[in-house]
């Protein structure tokens, strides 16, 4: 697919299924883009959505299926809105450290494929009000899913989600205890976590 450059062509991108329960135009919104009117649109179409699709299929989609209804707060970046964002002070990384990441049309340093999303689960919001308790969604997830790696925000306990070629599967947090949850090396990173998350749901797939 070639890079839209009609509304027609974005229509066409952004009706192109990526799992069962997502579409392309899932990802594209963006306040960045909005508000300073800078296009969110792929540069390469085809390596953003063979990236999305397996951060659908592979993560959002049991993510779904299992807490039900997830919120996207932040999907897919095209290196203009992003750029933008890095330069400007609105909560962007460089396109280099994105890449791979939000922007999924970009490989990173070592030629791997990524995408990323930051989502929220309104199952969490209902049921878990400490702190700390992003924790037990964290652990969760190590448990149970593929990812790449997890970044946890104090609102609403937004994370960003990543897939990649390459899962590093590293936790961090930005929340109370701030900083490395785990990474391979550390002693907690192997084993059962399931004493954090008691009475969660089984994996739903």
């Amino acid at each position: 697919m070639r890079k839209p450059g009609s509304m027609k062509g974005l229509e066409d991108l952004g009706r192109v299924r990526l799992s069962q329960n997502f579409f392309f135009r899932d990802f594209l919104h963006s306040e960045i883009a909005d508000f300073y009117r800078i296009p969110n649109i792929p540069e390469d179409p085809d390596l953003a959505i063979e990236a999305g699709r397996r951060l659908c299929q592979e993560l959002l989609e049991p993510l779904e299926a299992t807490f039900g209804r997830l919120h996207i707060r932040s999907g897919y970046r095209s290196p203009a809105v992003n750029r933008f964002g890095n330069e400007n002070n609105l909560n962007c990384s460089t396109n280099a450290a994105t890449a791979a990441h939000h922007i999924w049309d970009v490989r990173d340093f070592d030629g791997c494929m990524g995408a990323a999303v930051c989502i929220v689960v309104p199952w969490m919001l209902d049921r878990y009000h400490d702190e700390s308790d992003w924790q037990r969604l964290a652990w969760w997830i190590h448990d149970h899913l593929p990812y790449a790696s997890l970044c946890f925000f104090p609102k609403l306990w937004a994370f960003n989600i990543q897939w990649h070629e390459r899962p590093k599967r590293v936790i961090q947090s930005y929340i109370s205890p701030r900083g490395i949850l785990t990474k391979p090396g550390m002693a907690n990173w192997e084993g059962d976590h399931s004493e954090w998350y008691e009475g969660f749901p089984a994996l739903r797939e």
